[in-house]
């Protein structure tokens, strides 16, 4: 048997142990081991006297994976986006900012949902996580919702497809993830997510306004704030864009060279954050348990790159990627339409998988197939099948499978930001949050529409820092 033929009979038995219930890490390691036993077993034709030399290679080379990949400078960044996010909680931040929203548009139909909408933005700002900000606003903003008269389905649906935005918005861990796993620089990820992100707000703003204006019962307006109490509302929310201006400094300085790493930027930002809660009155009980959850959804994070590596590590020696990019650059169709077919098996792999773990376990093969499609890596412009260089056509695919991703945290039966919100809220089913959510699945597909077919959306602020 080839490595090849190996390959694909372990990612086989991987995606079975995955819909059977294990977990994503766990399976994946599981996986790996197994491949690397099996491809150095078969090395020495399957000879029983040599197995335990292969199991002895393999446990080695998945014992260093750990160690060799998690002492990345760049996954630093996880924890401090993440911790950022609770600090803000904890400082009051997101209550200041809801309620900024909802004096500036809380007139428009729907304009509370709206409103949560764009506070959910503007939290995803500094907060690296979807779950954390779909925890965070259940909480702020669906007691809002439902006192104002919204329906607590609707109510739900918004603060569940509003979380997604910090999957995109800088601070973001999980693109800090694709970078460190198709090897780009996070710096010009976390600067491309910028717009895509504000213009998947802006979508779902309109979605709401043209649902409340079809179905005024869904969406009262919310009248009586004057313009003064509209003025007066910014000045406790300015906090979140010194914050954000201090992670994209870091990143890109415009009137010169950036002031330090994305790492550094984070670390600064969760300093900036703490010390701003330590002036709103944050107690020791809230840090601990500010550093308790964050610790938590690191641990979590970490554990599945773990996991994952390990079977990243069997692919490379079974030459699955290479493979695969060899089948597909192959086919007889556009190339575009190869590119939306494997963004559809994105979303219905994301309905069986948690959005980090779908990522890890796809890009080593899939990656290198988009870029083999396009041209190449060090492929120029005017010669590559999408119209872009080989590090733009990066930055692009990445935005959009972190799109896809986003799209997979509220999909039924796995979306994660559902569970979320419906276990804050006791009053919520896990049934009336995916209820609530579906005419958000209409917004995504627009928006991952609008991505493929105006790349520049993705690619304009990008090309303005780096000119590439």
């Amino acid at each position: 048997m080839t490595p090849v033929e190996i390959g694909l009979w372990v990612s086989a038995g991987l995606l079975l142990l995955v819909v059977m219930g294990m977990r994503v890490a766990f399976a994946a390691a599981l996986a790996g081991l197994v491949g690397l036993v099996w491809i150095f077993w078969a090395k020495k034709d399957l000879d029983p006297a040599a197995f335990v030399w292969a199991l002895t290679v393999a446990s080695k080379i998945a014992g260093q994976v750990p160690h060799s990949k998690i002492s990345s400078q760049a996954l630093s960044l996880i924890p401090t986006f993440i911790l950022i996010g609770y600090l803000a909680y904890h400082a009051g931040l997101t209550r200041f900012l809801f309620e900024a929203a909802k004096r500036w548009v809380g007139w428009l139909p729907g304009g509370m949902a709206v409103a949560t909408v764009f506070s959910t933005a503007g939290f995803a700002a500094v907060s690296g996580a979807s779950v954390a900000t779909s925890a965070v606003f259940a909480r702020i903003a669906i007691p809002e919702m439902l006192r104002t008269g919204y329906s607590k389905t609707f109510a739900a649906g918004v603060v569940a497809a509003g979380g997604t935005l910090a999957s995109l918005i800088p601070p973001s861990a999980i693109l800090v993830v694709y970078a460190i796993i198709v090897e780009q620089d996070v710096g010009k990820l976390l600067l491309a997510g910028f717009v895509p992100g504000a213009f998947s707000a802006l979508v779902y703003a309109v979605l709401i306004i043209a649902l409340a204006i079809l179905r005024p019962d869904i969406g009262p307006r919310v009248a009586g704030y004057c313009w003064r109490e509209r003025w007066q509302s910014l000045p406790p929310a300015l906090p979140i864009v010194a914050v954000v201006t201090i992670i994209l400094l870091f990143v890109y300085n415009p009137f010169g060279d950036a002031w330090g790493t994305p790492t550094e930027g984070g670390a600064i930002g969760a300093f900036v954050v703490f010390c701003l809660a330590l002036c709103h009155g944050m107690r020791l009980q809230q840090l601990s348990q500010a550093l308790l959850e964050s610790a938590r959804l690191a641990v979590m994070i970490f554990t599945i790159i773990w996991g994952v590596l390990i079977y990243v590590r069997f692919l490379g020696f079974a030459d699955l990627p290479g493979a695969f990019s060899d089948w597909i650059t192959s086919l007889d169709q556009s190339p575009i339409l190869t590119l939306v077919l494997i963004l559809l098996a994105y979303a219905v792999l994301g309905m069986f998988m948690d959005a980090i773990g779908m990522l890890l376990l796809t890009l080593p093969v899939v990656y290198p197939a988009i870029m083999a499609l396009n041209g190449g890596e060090a492929v120029a412009a005017a010669d590559s099948a999408f119209g872009m260089s080989g590090p733009m056509c990066a930055v692009w695919f990445g935005i959009l499978v972190v799109k896809m991703a986003e799209f997979c945290l509220i999909t039924p039966p796995i979306g994660l930001n559902c569970f979320v919100v419906a276990g804050v809220r006791d009053d919520l089913s896990v049934q009336d949050v995916f209820k609530g959510v579906t005419p958000f699945f209409i917004a995504d597909a627009i928006t991952i529409v609008l991505l493929i077919a105006f790349p520049v959306i993705v690619l304009w602020l990008p090309r303005l820092a780096y000119g590439v």
